[in-house]
């Protein structure tokens, strides 16, 4: 700090001119014509600011400010935790697409040959399996964790191009579901459940080495799939609401204590029950947006997340949520 009196003529210009440029975002040659001197000699004010403590210049990394949400999360939640920095004024599909291009990037430290990949389709796998990245690997089987079909399509189309992305990028075997996303009636899908060609596919799923979903969730602005393909009926949103379902993920439905076998939709749903999903050495969840919070918490409070990958201002909401 500087020595120098308080009433110093030069330190009172350099006070002078540090507060009209910091403060007031004026220009030097704003500065220079209110205090009647030289460009020059207002640069040399504010260096000499600088250089005697009256201006200290701190630069704020956003990548810094990840790092600590990453270390506070993983703190809190026992988990890996990657956040994306994302400016507050990108829209939500934009902010969508950038924490599923990071996701991308990540996926291939966990994806290795003789592994088996579990992928639930929706809006966020979607997004993620466009920016996937080449990565050759033996012997891996990617398989769709839950059905896709409901009584207007039977969503092969949609999940196939998903699964064959990551088919591509990983040099591996895809596995189809070609079920629907629900059964009319438990009793049908209990019957499925038995024959020998479904089993072949749930036991692939019983075995997987990763599973990779998003969140879905009934107040995103980039709406879930299972909200807007036609996957839900009015009865079943009644059901929900009245079973407080706050997201689900592979279509499995879950309220805000991570609570979810006697959610009554569950009984008829494909995806794999979360007593076997919590089975799974690494289950990457990405997600975004502040509108997926509650969804976000009842995945964390089931145990169903042991990478997350999310946005920057997602992170804080949720580490304000449990403060």
């Amino acid at each position: 700090m500087t020595s120098e009196s308080p009433t110093d003529p030069k330190l009172m210009s350099a006070l002078k001119a540090a507060q009209l440029y910091y403060l007031q975002d004026l220009t030097m040659d704003a500065i220079a014509s209110e205090l009647r001197t030289s460009r020059s000699s207002v640069s040399r004010l504010l260096a000499h600011a600088r250089d005697t403590g009256l201006v200290e210049i701190t630069i704020t990394s956003p990548l810094d400010r990840g790092a600590q949400l990453e270390r506070e999360i993983a703190a809190r939640f026992r988990i890996s935790a990657h956040v994306v920095p994302v400016p507050g004024s990108l829209s939500d599909v934009d902010r969508l697409d950038r924490v599923a291009m990071t996701a991308a990037r990540l996926l291939p430290q966990y994806i290795e040959s003789n592994s088996i990949v579990g992928i639930a389709w929706g809006s966020t796998l979607g997004a993620l399996s466009r920016h996937l990245t080449a990565k050759e690997t033996h012997d891996t089987v990617i398989v769709q964790m839950n059905g896709a079909g409901n009584t207007e399509t039977t969503g092969i189309e949609y999940a196939s191009e998903i699964l064959e992305r990551f088919g591509r990028a990983y040099s591996a075997r895809i596995q189809q579901f070609p079920v629907p996303a629900f059964f009319d009636s438990p009793d049908t899908k209990e019957a499925l459940w038995r024959e020998r060609s479904t089993r072949r596919v749930l036991d692939l799923i019983a075995r997987m080495d990763v599973a990779v979903f998003g969140l879905g969730s009934p107040f995103a602005e980039v709406p879930s799939r299972v909200y807007i393909g036609g996957y839900l009926g009015r009865t079943d949103y009644k059901s929900l609401a009245a079973d407080r379902a706050v997201g689900d993920v592979a279509t499995v439905f879950y309220r805000a204590d991570g609570s979810w076998r006697d959610i009554a939709l569950n009984a008829r749903a494909t995806g794999p029950g979360f007593d076997r999903l919590v089975k799974v050495a690494r289950r990457i969840c990405i997600v975004s947006g502040a509108q997926k919070l509650p969804s976000l918490r009842g995945a964390l409070a089931a145990g169903l997340i042991t990478d997350l990958v999310l946005d920057e201002g997602l992170a804080r909401r949720l580490l304000e949520s449990v403060s």
